[in-house]
């Protein structure tokens, strides 16, 4: 999927701090496109808006969190 960005449109994290190593977001309706914020004119990776919808779901309820202790 060929999708253009560069009007604008890509936000990163309000904890990021400058000069830190992040990802910037830009979406549409059907897709999010992230890229490395220290190389902004490199590549860039679309994931459609479903996907990355269920992604954040997963990250916001620490299911994808290794490094939390499990307990059974």
């Amino acid at each position: 999927m060929s999708v253009c960005f560069a009007g604008g449109g890509w936000r990163k994290a309000a904890r990021s701090v400058n000069g830190g190593s992040c990802v910037e977001v830009a979406s549409t309706r059907t897709a999010v496109v992230v890229r490395d914020s220290v190389d902004p004119a490199g590549p860039a990776v679309s994931y459609p808006a479903r996907s990355w919808r269920a992604f954040l779901t997963q990250a916001k309820a620490g299911t994808l969190d290794t490094r939390r202790e499990h307990r059974h």
